[in-house]
């Protein structure tokens, strides 16, 4: 069992996504960030649920994909740190990303 804890830079992330889907409807803005919560949850009873983030290949960097967006966090002991939080682009079958530096450390 782990806990889970939000680092600021996925907090800012959360923050911005509301903001942009406010802009047209602020209760499905509310509504879609709980569900973004909600869908990491889940690592609290299975921190490994989460497949491993291809473009490091680390065990302890994983990610999990809710509609269009890439929650990535990373596992230590019992500790599962959200790192961000963002849109990801499915494109011909393959994600189509930049490499984030800020997973890195």
């Amino acid at each position: 069992m782990a806990q889970i804890r939000w680092s600021s830079a996925a907090e800012d992330d959360l923050k911005i996504i509301e903001e942009i889907i406010a802009k047209d409807s602020i209760f499905h803005a509310i509504a879609f960030v709980d569900r973004l919560i909600a869908s990491i949850e889940k690592i609290s009873q299975d921190p490994f649920c989460g497949r491993v983030v291809r473009e490091f290949g680390q065990e302890d960097l994983r990610e999990i994909i809710y509609k269009n967006y890439r929650l990535v966090y990373r596992l230590h002991e019992d500790m599962a740190t959200v790192l961000a939080v963002s849109f990801f682009f499915p494109f011909c079958g393959h994600e189509r990303r930049k490499r984030p530096r800020r997973f890195i450390g």
